[in-house]
């Protein structure tokens, strides 16, 4: 289903950067192996077009504001210097001709091509943030996972922090992996003690998922070397409250920040607000707060198709309201507000509380419900999975398929 092409409606938007200098075995996203020496004339073919499709985009969608831009992948920072600040420079000329301008625009990197070059043309092209994936320090825990890096790994790591720390102060982010192989909790605390050193605003925490097939899934010699499941949840736990020590408070379930930094673009998908894409494997979503229903494109997961199709490529799927009660919830539980209350009763004429009574009550009744709001606590966060199992299967009841 294809929509109408105006929304004339507040969204963000999404720029997929496909390009790896190589794909760590734990890594599910869709990405492609680059080697810039050979492959400089595709990166550039590749910025080209994606300003062509964005210039297409604002002309058929015509959002009426631009809160967040974010460049993420795969790995932006591939682009060189001057690929991100030609990317950045289009992209925010482009969206002015529309309208404002956005408020943060953040660019993923790693730290094996954040040189100084690359940070200072990103902040000169308009980037207000920058998220670092670190993932750790510790160099045998890297390798277990098969994460490419320099011979004097963990000295550039402090290297590009360092210049981090100096071209976006107080604005950027640093990503760590909890239950990574050979990791334990003292490498855990070292790696954020380390990370803290530079004083990141930001810093997101994940705990190592083994999702299937990836070359993490099918190397048993990797899995050996992986924590019990219990040790790897305790692990986690270890690494939240030496965060929260440090002065970082969580506000959603694996992200800390200092107070007033978080991730603005993040939190719009955590409330379900809508969001534009661009770029091999990018997905939007847009929603009509009239009617509680919406519209979801992504984009052909292949760089050639897309090179060839794009837009035109783009698999459309429509959102009825069922759907997308279910995915406010999905998405507005995993942050420590909640679902957004006032849109939702704004999309869908019913309030959270109308939609899985049963649910909040049950979950309140154990304390794990905050007091003040319908927001899981941060104990409650633990528990986000089978809290949502309990609300899909009252809404499925409540509100039926078919229904909006």
């Amino acid at each position: 289903m294809k929509p109408s092409s105006t929304i004339h409606q507040e969204a963000s938007l999404y720029i997929h950067v496909p390009f790896c200098a190589g794909a760590c075995d734990y890594c599910d996203f869709y990405s492609v192996p680059l080697r810039i020496d050979i492959d400089d004339s595709r990166l550039q073919r590749f910025i080209d077009v994606l300003l062509t499709d964005a210039h297409g985009l604002f002309e058929t969608y015509k959002p009426c504001s631009l809160p967040s831009l974010y460049i993420g992948g795969g790995t932006p920072s591939v682009l060189g210097a001057s690929g991100i600040h030609r990317l950045l420079e289009g992209l925010l000329q482009i969206a002015g001709r529309h309208c404002p301008p956005p408020i943060e625009v953040t660019v993923e990197a790693n730290p094996e091509s954040a040189d100084e070059a690359f940070l200072s043309a990103a902040r000169d092209g308009g980037a207000t943030r920058l998220s670092l994936g670190l993932q750790s320090f510790h160099a045998p825990s890297r390798q277990a996972v098969g994460r490419i890096g320099a011979t004097d790994g963990e000295a550039l790591l402090h290297r590009r922090l360092a210049l981090a720390a100096q071209y976006f102060p107080a604005a950027f982010s640093g990503d760590l992996i909890s239950g990574l192989p050979l990791q334990g909790e003292r490498v855990l605390l070292d790696d954020i003690a380390a990370l803290h050193s530079y004083r990141p605003a930001h810093v997101s925490l994940y705990a190592l998922t083994v999702e299937p097939e990836t070359p993490l899934a099918v190397s048993s010699e990797a899995k050996s070397l992986l924590p019990p499941p219990d040790e790897a949840d305790c692990l986690w736990l270890y690494g939240r409250d030496a965060l929260e020590r440090y002065g970082y408070s969580q506000y959603e379930v694996s992200s800390f920040c200092l107070a007033g930094k978080e991730s603005l673009h993040n939190v719009r998908y955590w409330r379900m607000q809508n969001w534009l894409a661009l770029g091999p494997a990018a997905s939007a979503t847009v929603i009509n707060d009239e009617t509680g229903t919406g519209f979801r494109y992504t984009m052909p997961p292949d760089v050639d198709k897309w090179f060839a199709s794009r837009v035109d490529g783009a698999v459309f799927e429509a959102l009825d309201t069922p759907t997308l009660i279910k995915e406010s919830f999905l998405m507005g539980f995993r942050y420590i507000e909640g679902p957004d209350e006032g849109l939702f009763r704004k999309r869908f004429c019913l309030s959270i509380g109308d939609c899985i009574p049963e649910t909040l009550t049950a979950w309140g009744a154990r304390g794990l419900l905050q007091k003040n709001k319908v927001a899981l606590t941060k104990e409650g966060l633990l528990f986000l999975h089978p809290f949502l199992l309990d609300a899909f299967a009252e809404l499925d009841v409540s509100i039926p398929r078919g229904s909006g």
